[in-house]
């Protein structure tokens, strides 16, 4: 049986009223929310009546209490479940949908000619889809997709032990003591979130607070409105919070421009893209707990972690004891020993996984990312540079949100950079990179730069936690970065 479920089963005969998960207006006691898994359960069987044994079951909704429910009753049957972010284009989620062969969606109702639920207050539909069935890795739990570095999303499926080794060894690295109250920022449909934010939580007997997108400033445009996330952590008093770097940035600025603190946080957790130490030492010395973390969805979406128990500045920590890693010759960080089942329509993954990330490992464990084996520069004068270096330094400058660096075969490094306002002085930008400049050796400096609109996930521009998708920026901005210095 799932860890999970165990922990919820138990904690609802000995503190049934405990709240164990809300939405900041209801709260849920672990007997309630053990109730409402079982009547999701017993709804969706009927749901699932004559539908393919192991085909997944897709879910599409906000974020609420209702997810949480839907995608533990997933579990307690044994389904595969398929969950979609929001983010995704239309296309990407028909690609999912079809990859995968889902036999079912879940989401808000659109019309009433679906079969509709009420699961933990909110009204669910339950859609059949007439999608050809997929063969499945045996033993899959959950299919994430990933959008990566290309536009069509790849599957990966894990099983609830590769899940919940993932959730059971985070709550003994960073210890139960942390578990108070987590807010859900990121997507559920996001791995992340779901696996290292909700599991963990529950599994260590915390209450998760999980509540629409757009109550936590992401309701409107590409630019959230920080100041209500703000808001909404302080008043649930949030002790934990995953964000993307990006995420991180945001909140520093407007927690420095508002005033406003969050003394209740205990633990932040970084993770999706580099972080430069700069920028978790400023967002610790505004208040902010901040600890940078290495995962990617073949792994479960951890693999390493930053604690307030064990902490070393410019690594992203040890790694998690459920996993092994070990290096290649040429620096490739291979996780085993078995991170997960395969990709959908592919070969089951055997042993461990090579990640493509580069790294370096030392002696007591502490594990750093020095780039992408696939982004790699090699400058005209034979140097080697990894561009997330380079966009971490310049993104631990506040007047810069976005960066993507390039320079294959050039003298000089150029970059594409996102100022934090729209009306901020170019003679500003380039103050911050002179000072990124003079932290960087010769060779990883940059020569020229050019200001850009925010990179936007819809036009295929970065991925769903703000890493650049180089071949697409570098299309658009040809001409400034194919000119010679």
């Amino acid at each position: 049986m799932s860890k999970v479920l165990e922990a919820i089963a138990r904690r609802a005969r000995e503190a049934p009223d405990v709240a164990a998960l809300t939405d900041g207006r209801a709260a849920y006691g672990w007997a309630a929310l053990e109730r409402e898994v079982a009547a999701a359960a017993a709804w969706l069987s009927a749901q699932l009546a004559g539908l393919p044994e192991t085909a997944p079951v897709a879910l599409a909704l906000d974020n609420s209490p209702a997810w949480v429910v839907l995608d533990l009753a997933l579990a307690s049957l044994r389904r595969p479940s398929l969950p979609l972010p929001p983010f995704f284009t239309a296309e990407q989620r028909r690609h999912a949908l079809a990859d995968a062969g889902a036999c079912l969606l879940l989401s808000a109702p659109a019309t009433v000619s679906t079969p509709i639920a009420t699961v933990a207050g909110q009204a669910v539909s339950a859609q059949p889809l007439d999608l050809p069935a997929r063969p499945l890795h045996p033993g899959t739990a959950k299919i994430t997709y990933t959008s990566g570095s290309t536009g069509a999303p790849k599957g990966v499926c894990l099983s609830q032990d590769q899940l919940e080794a993932v959730a059971a060894s985070l709550v003994e690295t960073i210890g139960a003591e942390f578990a108070g109250r987590h807010l859900a920022v990121l997507p559920l449909g996001v791995l992340l979130e779901n696996v290292a934010g909700l599991y963990p939580t529950l599994l260590a007997g915390g209450c998760y607070d999980v509540r629409p997108l757009a109550e936590l400033g992401f309701g409107q445009g590409p630019r959230p409105d920080l100041l209500r996330l703000v808001e909404a952590a302080a008043s649930a008093e949030a002790t934990s919070l995953i964000l993307v770097p990006e995420l991180l940035r945001g909140l520093m600025a407007t927690l420095f421009l508002s005033g406003r603190k969050l003394p209740s946080l205990k633990l932040v957790a970084v993770g999706g893209a580099k972080v430069a130490p700069q920028l978790i030492a400023g967002a610790r010395s505004i208040g902010l707990p901040a600890y940078e973390g290495y995962g990617l969805s073949e792994c479960g979406s951890v693999v390493a972690l930053n604690t307030p128990h064990a902490d070393r500045a410019g690594s992203v920590g040890r790694v998690l004891p459920h996993l092994g890693v070990s290096l290649t010759e040429d620096g490739e960080i291979v996780v085993g020993p078995q991170p997960f089942l395969g990709y959908v329509g592919g070969p089951p993954q055997q042993g461990a996984y090579r990640t493509g990330d580069l790294g370096e490992l030392d002696a007591d464990g502490w594990l750093k990312i020095t780039g992408r084996k696939s982004n790699v520069l090699i400058t005209s004068n034979g140097r080697n540079v990894a561009p997330e270096w380079v966009e971490s330094e310049l993104l631990a400058e506040p007047e810069i949100a976005q960066a993507a660096v390039f320079g294959e075969a050039a003298t000089s490094l150029c970059a594409l950079l996102v100022p934090t306002r729209a009306d901020l002085a170019a003679a500003a930008i380039e103050e911050a990179v002179a000072r990124v400049n003079a932290r960087l050796p010769d060779y990883a400096r940059v020569g020229r730069w050019r200001g850009s609109a925010p990179f936007d996930p819809t036009r295929g521009e970065v991925t769903a936690n703000g890493r650049p998708r180089r071949q697409v920026l570098h299309a658009t901005h040809r001409d400034f970065i194919e000119q010679q210095a």
